[in-house]
């Protein structure tokens, strides 16, 4: 009788960071045993494990695992396959384990989106020229599966756009601020007392974060070299209840909205806050979760709608990476070989839409016809226009334009200034046709 195949090796995994993430993945590891190995043919074990505290206490037991207080001495162990790259940033130890990982053979499954947007080509090319895999789905809107979605199930399609809703905590500031009445800044210390921002609060506020996910996104998308520098980057400091109140009652919403699309120009990359039209999902969209809308040829739109952090969802990302990997799938980083990436040339100037503008003057004559005067030096015509709130001194104003390219609208801004008839700076913000 011919003998039975022997059984698949274990995948063995070495997870470099047991912060909440890290954390998730060995629960999941652990709580999931039987049915992982079901699912790759093959066992998956944790090795080894490594952080800052070896002694803290935490949600689950690693007192079975092999310990490393280095992460790079972790990426080099031989009993070890698999690095899961779980410290963050973008530089430092995360950079070192990774690169160890990779020179050492081991495959890599990391969920750090600032260290691929700074230095995901070379990582790329040196995973791809190792025969390694390098995994990032969790490093892109948490659970969502954008990173398999783009690479994968939409490989047929010439993509068009891809747009989003990057970052929980940005969406959980403006849909508090409109829900309960609050100004940012109220606001902001609320979200910061409840842990959701980042040690170092712009990386959330000033749009870092999420500029960080949509570079990978628009590499994947249009098959580009990673070029954080590209985006046009602005956050949501400068929204105030004001904007979201009368972008309501225009029927649109307010959302710090990442967009990449290649046009004739060459690619626009932006992570700013924009006003959507109310009935679009993105603009329904509520708390801390995460929407990615893709555009293909083919395909028409999509729209990925999930958690977009957490130790679950975060965790369930890295553990779908692990099992493609211990199945034996291997595919390059950026959907394609990273040797045939280009730099894709920057939009010299951005598509046009209107633009929602706001600004308080003084209250004398002829002040609304010289901004009125402004505008039309700047080729921009007004749509629609409207004072609130007026008194004694100041007029506020509200201005809806036609059609107009975002260096149109920042030469009428220099004019503003040069008028004497503005009170404070004034808001501009892009209204995205979704």
């Amino acid at each position: 009788m011919p003998s039975s195949p022997s059984p698949a090796p274990p995948l063995r995994l070495g997870i470099a960071g047991l912060g909440t993430v890290g954390i998730g993945v060995v629960k999941i590891v652990q709580r999931h045993g039987p049915l992982l190995a079901r699912r790759a043919g093959r066992p998956i074990e944790i090795a080894a494990v490594c952080a800052s505290s070896r002694h803290k206490n935490r949600s689950a037991d690693i007192s079975a695992y092999g310990w490393e207080d280095d992460p790079v001495a972790l990426a080099r162990r031989d009993d070890v396959d698999l690095v899961i790259e779980l410290i963050g940033g973008e530089n430092g130890p995360a950079k070192a384990t990774v690169e160890a990982a990779l020179a050492a053979g081991k495959d890599v499954v990391t969920a750090n989106k600032a260290l691929l947007a700074r230095h995901g080509q070379a990582l790329a090319e040196a995973a791809e020229g190792a025969g390694r895999s390098l995994r990032f789905e969790a490093a892109v809107a948490g659970g969502i599966p954008v990173i398999k979605a783009l690479g994968e199930g939409l490989a047929g399609n010439a993509m068009r756009r891809v747009m989003g809703v990057m970052n929980g905590t940005c969406n959980y500031i403006l849909t508090r601020m409109e829900s309960a009445g609050l100004p940012y800044e109220t606001v902001f210390e609320e979200a910061r007392q409840l842990g959701y921002l980042e040690a170092d609060p712009e990386l959330d506020v000033g749009g870092i974060d999420a500029a960080h996910k949509l570079a990978l996104l628009a590499a994947l998308a249009f098959g580009c070299r990673v070029d954080f520098d590209a985006i046009e980057l602005q956050g949501i400091g400068a929204v105030s209840i004001q904007d979201i109140r009368l972008a309501r009652d225009m029927g649109f919403a307010i959302k710090l909205l990442g967009v990449a699309q290649m046009t004739g120009r060459g690619l626009e990359q932006r992570m700013t806050p924009c006003l959507v039209p109310e009935t679009h999902p993105l603009a329904q969209l509520d708390g801390g979760t995460n929407m990615v809308v893709i555009e293909g040829d083919a395909l028409g739109q999509l729209v990925l709608r999930g958690a977009g952090a957490g130790e679950g969802p975060t965790a369930s990302a890295v553990m779908g990476d692990v099992v493609d990997i211990a199945r034996g799938l291997r595919l390059p980083v950026f959907g394609q070989p990273a040797a045939s990436l280009v730099p894709a040339p920057p939009a010299a100037v951005s598509a046009a839409a209107p633009w929602y503008l706001r600004m308080v003057l003084l209250d004398k004559p002829g002040a609304l016809a010289k901004i009125a005067t402004v505008l039309g030096e700047a080729g921009i015509s007004i749509d629609r226009m409207r004072q609130y709130g007026h008194d004694d001194a100041h007029a506020p104003v509200l201005i809806v334009t036609h059609k107009a390219s975002s260096d149109d609208i920042r030469v009428a801004l220099d004019g503003f200034a040069e008028t004497g008839v503005l009170v404070g700076e004034p808001v501009a913000m892009r209204i995205e046709e979704v």
